[in-house]
C-alpha cells in the first residue's frame, strides 16, 4: 500500500496571499477583536458574581490586633481528646521534636521554643466539663484527637459546641490508632467516613492529620514533622473577648502564707502567687479586678514582671536561619521540667543532693544545723517580747534604749577617726592649703617626702587636732611613693576644681518638667529655680559647710559660684535672647494654639498664612540664631509701621476684601467635593482595606507615644503588656484551693472590666440544644458558663407577646430561640455563653449530651417585666337586662378596685366591664354587658401577673474540692426526694377528680299564635296534632287461609334444613383448619431445628476465620486504659 503524500503548502496563489496578510500584525491586541470578546454574557456574569462571592467570603470584621510584635505571649495550644485516645503521647511526640527534650509525665502547662519568634504552650485538656469549659476560653488552637478505630464519641461533640459560642479558634483534627486497620480498603473508607464527618461539624477543607502506630512511646517522626510545621506557621485572628480582657494560663503557683498563722488557723485565707505569660490587653499593676475559674473574684494585691524564662531566640537581635540547640529552650514547672524558678528577685534551682532532713543528716555542718533549728521554731524572729538583740557572743542581750541618753549621746564623733592606710604627717599637713586655688599649683614639685610610718597607724603628736585626712584612690595615686626618686604627688592636682565640680553634680537629679510646669502653686521663679535644682531654702541660706562636719573637703558657697559664672552669663544672654523672641505676638499666638486652651481655627489660620510664605519662598536660617534675634527685631519694629498702613488700606478697599471671601468660598467648595469624591489616589482602595489601614495608624500612634518612657513608668500608665511574664499576688484565697491543688486542671486568671464587677438581671436568648433529650423548665437551676466565670443561677423563659410584653414560658420551645432572665454577673451584650444542667462527671450517663443550650447576651439591668397569664373566673347571682352581679371572683372591695374598667367576658362570648363593688365583705361586684347573660354563664377576666425573677447566683467552685470533677450545685427538688428516699406531696385540690354534669333540660321553644301567621309558611311550625284514634292500617287483623298457611310452613321447614345444614359444615370447616395448624407448627418446628443444627456446624467450621476477619477489620472498640 503506497504512502499518503505530504501536504504541499501553496506559495503563490489567494490563499497563499491571505495566509500572507494574516502573519503581518502591528503588535496590537486590537486587530484581534474575537480574540478578546465575551463568548456568553450570563457566563461572564455568573463567574464575575461568583468571584465577588468568594473574596467576600473571605473578609471578617477588622479588630484591633493587641500582641505586640516584638516579644508575643506563647501560643496556648491544647490537645483535647476523649480518654484513651493518645493525648500525652502527642504532647511527648511533639516536645522532643521541638526541644530533645523527653518526658516522662505530663502534669501541668508545657512551654517551648518553636522558632525566631514563636513560642508554644502545651496544655492537656482533662475530659472534665469545667476544664473543657475553661481551656476553649483561651485555647489559641486545638489538637482535637479521634480514634479512628472508633469514630466520634461524646466528649468531642461537647468540645465543639463549647467552642462555638465562646470564640471558635483554630482546630485541626489528628486521627489516632490508625494502626488498627489491618485492610487498606478499611483503612481508606474510615479516613474518608471521618473527614468528611469532620467538615461537617467545621467547615469544608478543615486539616485532618492522620497519625499511625507508636514506635518508642512517641508516633513516627516523620508524621510529627509534618504537624509540627503546620503549628509553627499557623496564623491566628484575635477573637473578640479576648481582645478586651487580660488574661494568663499559670504554669506555677506558690503559697506565701506565713507558717505561723496556718499553725494557729489551719483554715485562714491564704496568700498566694501565680505565675505566666500574660495575654490579650494590658494587665494593670495595682489593684486589678481578676477571677479565677473554679476559685471566685479577686482583686490583686501585686503585679509584677519577672524575667522570661524561656525568651525566643530573636530577643538578642541576631539573624539567624535555623535554632541552635541551646536556644531549644524549655520551661514547665508544673511538670518538674527544667529544675530553674524564676521569683521577684531570686532564682531557685532544684539541687535534689541537698536535704535539711534531721534525721538523714547526723554530720551536718553549722549552716546546716541553723537551717534545720530554724525549721523547728515555733515561732518567727521577733515576737517573743522578752528576747532582745545580742551583737556578740559574749555579751548580753539588748532588749530596752534609753532614749533619752541615746539623744543626748548622739551627737556625732568627737575625736578624729583613725583611718587605715600608710599616711605621712607631713600629708597631712599639705593638705590643709587644698582649698587654696593659688596654692595648688605653687607646691614643691621636688619636695622629699619621708614615709616614716607604718601600715595602719598615723605619726600625730596631738590628738585634739581636727585636722581631716585624706587618702589616695589607688595606689597609682600615691605617685610612685615606694621608689627611691622624686616624684611628684599627682593625687593633688586640681583637688579644689573635682570637689566642686563633684558637689555640684551631686544635687542635679532628673525633673520632672511637666509636674513643675503644670503645678500653679509655684511661681514662675520657683518653677525655675526647682528646674533648675535650687530649693527656696537653699537659695537664702549660704552654702558654707562647717569645720565640724566631717567631709574630706569644705566647699563654700564662692567657689561654687566662681565655677559656675560662664554658665550663668550664657543662660542670661540666652534668656534675654528668648525674652526679645517671644514679644512678638504672631509667634505667642501660635504658640497659645498649641495648648489645650488655645483655638483649633486660628492655629489653622496660622498654618495657612505659614504655608503662604513658605510659597512664596522665604525661609529661616535655623543655625544662625544671633542673625534671627536681630532680624526678628528689625520685623517686629518694621511691622508695626506697615500694619498702620495696611489697616487703612483694608478700611477704604472693600472690594479687594470681598473677593478674597469669595476665593475662600470657592477653596472651601473645591475642598468638599473633593472630599465627596475622595482621593483619587484611592479610588480602589475599598472599606475593608481603609479601616485595616486605619487600625494600623492608631497601633503605630499608641506604640510611640510610649516608646520613649522606661519600663516601670509605661507600667504605671499602661500597665503590663501581652508577652510579659508576670508574678501576680492575690491575698484571702481559700485554704482548700491550696490543700487540694492539682496541676493537671489548668488555672485561669482572667482580668474583669469594671462593668464586670456588678451583679444584676441579665436577659438572654436562648435555645435548648438539639441533642440535648429534655426541654428545660422555669425556675430549674442550670451551671452558666458567661466571659470568664462559670455560675449557677436559676433562669425564666419568656417570650415576646406581640412585642407588647414578655410572657413566661414554663418550659423552652422546641426549635426555636426565647428569651432567658436570671440573676448574675454583668457581661457585655452579644456575648456568647453555654448552659449546662451538671457538671459532675457522676451526673452524664452513657450516651448522653451534656450541653444543655447556648445562646447570646442581649440586655442587662436591675429590673425585669416579665409576666404571666393570670384568668379570674365568677358565677353571676343576680341578672336584670345588661347588667349583672357577680360573686367569687374577688375576695375584697380592695381587689375590685383595682380592676375597676377591666374587660370581662363570658363562655358564650358576651364581652363586659367590670364597674364598682356592691359588697363591702365579699368582693361582689355590679358589670355591665353588651347582651343579658344567663344565670348559668360562668364569667373570666384575664389579667397579667408580674414575675420575679430569683437573685440567686452562686460560683462553680470546683478547684476547691478534693474531686475536681464531682462539684453539685442546687439540686431540684425530685433529685432531693429520690436521694432521701421521700415521696411526692399530693395536694387534694391538685388531684384529678371526676368531673359530673348533670344534664339539663330545656323548654320547649314556643312561638306566639300571631307571630306565627305573620311567618311564612316553610318558616312555621309542622307540629302535628296528636291522634285520638288508631288508623285503619292499625286497627286492621290480617287472616290466613289454608293454602297461604301451608306455604308457610313449608318455607320454615326448608329454612330450618338450611340453617341445619351450614352449621354441619362450618363445624366439619374448623376441625380441617384445626388439624391443618397442628400439622404446620410441627412442620415448622422441624425446620427450625434443621436451621439451628446446620448453624451450629457452619460456625464450628468458619468460627475461626470470621473472628480473624473481625479483629483485621476494627469493627469493636478496644479496652480503655
Amino acid at each position: 500500500m503506497d504512502e499518503k503524500k505530504g501536504h504541499y503548502a501553496k506559495h503563490s496563489g489567494p490563499k497563499a496571499e491571505k495566509k500572507k496578510l494574516k502573519k503581518v500584525s502591528d503588535g496590537s491586541a486590537s486587530n484581534n477583536p474575537k480574540a478578546f470578546a465575551v463568548a456568553s454574557a450570563g457566563r461572564m456574569a455568573r463567574q464575575a458574581m461568583r468571584t465577588a462571592d468568594i473574596s467576600q467570603k473571605k473578609l471578617h470584621v477588622p479588630m484591633v490586633d493587641r500582641t505586640p510584635d516584638e516579644a508575643p505571649p506563647p501560643v496556648i495550644v491544647a490537645v483535647m481528646g476523649p480518654p484513651g485516645t493518645g493525648k500525652s503521647t502527642l504532647i511527648k511526640s511533639l516536645v522532643r521534636r521541638y526541644s530533645k527534650y523527653t518526658i516522662s509525665q505530663i502534669t501541668g502547662p508545657i512551654t517551648v521554643v518553636a522558632g525566631k519568634k514563636r513560642r508554644i504552650t502545651f496544655l492537656e485538656c482533662p475530659n472534665d466539663l469545667s476544664s473543657m469549659i475553661d481551656v476553649a476560653k483561651i485555647a489559641d488552637l486545638v489538637l482535637l484527637l479521634i480514634d479512628a478505630n472508633f469514630g466520634f464519641e461524646m466528649e468531642t461533640m461537647e468540645f465543639l459546641n463549647i467552642l462555638a459560642p465562646h470564640g471558635m479558634p483554630r482546630i485541626m483534627g489528628v486521627l489516632t490508632h490508625l494502626d488498627l486497620f489491618k485492610k487498606t480498603s478499611t483503612l481508606r473508607e474510615a479516613k474518608k467516613r471521618l473527614k468528611h464527618r469532620f467538615w461537617t461539624e467545621l467547615y469544608q477543607g478543615a486539616k485532618l492529620f492522620y497519625l499511625s502506630g507508636v514506635l518508642n512511646g512517641r508516633y513516627p517522626d516523620r508524621e510529627i514533622l509534618n504537624l509540627s510545621r503546620f503549628i509553627s506557621v499557623m496564623k491566628f485572628r484575635p477573637l473578640r473577648w479576648r481582645n478586651q480582657h487580660p488574661y494568663l494560663l499559670a504554669d506555677r503557683m506558690e503559697d506565701l502564707t506565713l507558717p505561723v498563722d496556718i499553725e494557729q488557723n489551719p483554715k485562714v485565707g491564704r496568700k498566694i502567687t501565680l505565675y505566666g505569660y500574660l495575654h490579650g490587653t494590658n494587665l494593670p499593676k495595682h489593684d486589678a479586678s481578676v477571677h479565677i475559674p473554679g476559685v471566685g473574684d479577686f482583686v490583686t494585691s501585686d503585679v509584677s514582671s519577672l524575667e522570661d524564662p524561656c525568651p525566643p531566640p530573636d530577643a538578642d537581635k541576631v539573624r539567624r536561619r535555623r535554632l541552635s540547640e541551646k536556644q531549644k529552650l524549655i520551661y514547665g514547672p508544673m511538670a518538674d521540667i527544667g529544675g530553674i524558678l524564676f521569683d521577684k528577685d531570686r532564682v531557685y534551682i532544684e539541687v535534689p543532693t541537698s536535704n535539711f532532713s534531721k534525721d538523714e543528716n547526723s554530720e551536718a555542718g553549722f549552716g546546716e544545723r541553723m537551717v534545720m533549728q530554724l525549721q523547728e521554731a515555733q515561732q518567727p524572729l521577733g515576737v517573743d517580747g522578752n528576747s532582745g538583740l545580742q551583737l556578740f557572743s559574749n555579751s548580753d542581750a539588748i532588749d530596752t534604749v534609753d532614749r533619752e541618753s541615746s539623744e543626748i549621746d548622739n551627737v556625732g564623733r568627737k575625736t578624729r577617726r583613725q583611718p587605715t592606710g600608710l599616711i605621712n604627717q607631713e600629708l597631712i599637713k599639705e593638705d590643709e592649703g587644698a582649698f587654696d586655688d593659688s596654692d595648688v599649683n605653687s607646691a614643691d614639685e621636688n619636695e622629699d617626702v619621708d614615709f616614716t610610718g607604718k601600715i595602719g597607724a598615723i605619726n600625730n603628736e596631738d590628738e585634739s587636732d581636727n585636722e581631716e585626712v585624706a587618702f589616695a584612690d589607688s595606689d597609682s595615686d600615691l605617685g610612685g611613693q615606694f621608689d627611691d626618686e622624686d616624684s611628684n604627688l599627682r593625687w593633688k592636682e586640681g583637688l579644689a576644681s573635682k570637689a566642686a565640680l563633684a558637689y555640684s553634680q551631686s544635687g542635679k537629679r532628673r525633673r520632672n518638667i511637666q509636674k513643675i510646669f503644670y503645678d500653679e502653686s509655684l511661681s514662675p521663679k520657683d518653677a525655675y529655680a526647682e528646674y533648675k535644682g535650687e530649693s527656696a531654702k537653699s537659695s537664702e541660706s549660704d552654702l558654707v559647710v562647717s569645720d565640724d562636719e566631717e567631709d574630706f573637703f569644705k566647699v563654700s558657697k564662692v567657689a561654687n559660684e566662681s565655677i559656675s559664672s560662664n554658665h550663668e552669663k550664657l543662660m542670661e544672654s540666652e534668656s534675654d535672647r528668648l525674652s526679645k523672641k517671644w514679644e512678638n505676638p504672631q509667634l505667642l499666638a501660635q504658640l497659645k494654639s498649641r495648648f489645650i486652651t488655645g483655638s483649633l481655627l486660628d492655629s489653622i489660620e496660622g498654618q495657612e498664612e505659614v504655608s503662604q510664605d513658605d510659597e512664596e519662598g522665604d525661609f529661616e536660617d535655623l543655625e544662625d540664631e544671633e542673625n534671627s534675634s536681630d532680624n526678628e527685631m528689625e520685623e517686629s519694629s518694621g511691622s508695626s509701621v506697615t500694619a498702620e498702613n495696611e489697616e487703612s488700606a483694608d478700611e477704604v478697599d472693600f472690594q479687594t476684601e470681598r473677593e478674597e471671601n469669595a476665593r475662600k468660598k470657592e477653596e472651601l467648595r473645591l475642598r468638599f467635593e473633593e472630599e465627596d469624591r475622595g482621593d483619587p489616589e484611592k479610588k480602589d482602595v475599598d472599606w475593608y482595606t481603609e479601616e485595616k489601614e486605619k487600625i494600623a495608624r492608631q497601633l503605630v500612634i499608641n506604640r510611640e507615644a510610649f516608646e520613649d518612657m522606661d519600663p516601670e513608668s509605661r507600667a504605671e500608665i499602661e500597665g503590663y503588656r501581652a508577652g510579659t511574664y508576670v508574678r501576680i499576688v492575690i491575698n484571702d484565697v481559700p485554704f482548700e484551693f491550696v490543700e487540694h491543688f492539682d496541676s493537671r486542671y489548668p488555672v485561669v486568671v482572667g482580668g474583669l472590666l469594671p462593668n464586670e464587677q456588678r451583679y444584676g438581671l441579665v436577659q438572654v436568648r436562648i435555645k435548648r440544644h438539639r441533642w440535648h433529650k429534655k426541654i428545660l423548665k422555669t425556675n430549674d437551676p442550670l451551671i452558666f458558663s458567661m466571659g470568664w466565670r462559670r455560675f449557677q443561677s436559676i433562669p425564666v423563659y419568656s417570650i415576646s407577646d406581640s412585642r407588647t410584653r414578655n410572657r413566661m414560658l414554663k418550659y423552652t420551645p422546641e426549635h426555636m430561640h426565647c428569651f432567658g432572665t436570671f440573676y448574675g454577673p454583668f457581661v457585655a451584650p452579644n456575648s456568647g455563653f453555654c448552659a449546662v444542667q451538671s457538671v459532675a462527671n457522676s451526673f452524664a450517663k452513657a450516651g448522653s449530651f451534656r450541653i444543655a443550650a447556648t445562646g447570646s447576651v442581649l440586655n442587662i439591668d436591675q429590673s425585669t417585666d416579665i409576666v404571666k397569664k393570670l384568668k379570674l373566673t365568677g358565677v353571676p347571682y343576680k341578672i336584670f337586662k345588661n347588667t349583672a352581679f357577680i360573686k367569687k371572683m374577688f375576695s375584697s372591695p380592695l381587689e375590685v378596685a383595682k380592676f375597676e374598667g377591666a374587660n370581662i367576658r363570658t363562655v358564650s362570648g358576651i364581652r363586659g366591664q367590670v364597674k364598682k363593688a356592691v359588697d363591702q365583705e365579699h368582693g361582689h361586684f355590679r358589670a355591665t354587658f353588651e347582651d343579658k347573660i344567663l344565670m348559668s354563664d360562668i364569667v373570666f377576666l384575664r389579667a397579667w401577673y408580674p414575675v420575679q425573677v430569683r437573685k440567686f447566683c452562686t460560683m462553680v467552685t470546683n478547684l476547691l474540692e478534693t474531686d475536681k470533677t464531682e462539684w453539685n450545685g442546687m439540686r431540684l427538688t425530685g433529685e432531693v426526694r429520690h436521694e432521701l428516699g421521700l415521696k411526692t406531696p399530693l395536694r387534694p385540690n391538685s388531684q384529678y377528680q371526676e368531673i359530673v354534669r348533670p344534664s339539663r333540660h330545656f323548654n320547649p321553644l314556643k312561638v306566639p299564635a300571631s307571630l306565627q301567621a305573620q311567618l311564612p309558611f316553610n318558616s312555621r311550625q309542622k307540629a302535628l296534632r296528636p291522634r285520638s284514634k288508631p288508623t285503619y292500617m292499625q286497627k286492621r287483623t290480617v287472616l290466613l287461609n289454608a293454602e297461604e298457611r301451608k306455604v308457610r310452613d313449608l318455607l320454615q321447614k326448608v329454612m330450618t334444613l338450611h340453617t341445619d345444614k351450614e352449621a354441619k359444615r362450618k363445624a366439619k370447616k374448623a376441625a380441617e383448619h384445626e388439624r391443618y395448624h397442628k400439622r404446620m407448627q410441627k412442620e415448622e418446628q422441624a425446620y427450625i431445628e434443621k436451621k439451628r443444627e446446620e448453624k451450629a456446624e457452619w460456625f464450628a467450621q468458619h468460627g475461626k476465620r470470621l473472628r480473624q476477619d473481625g479483629n483485621s477489620s476494627g469493627s469493636g472498640k478496644r479496652s480503655k486504659n
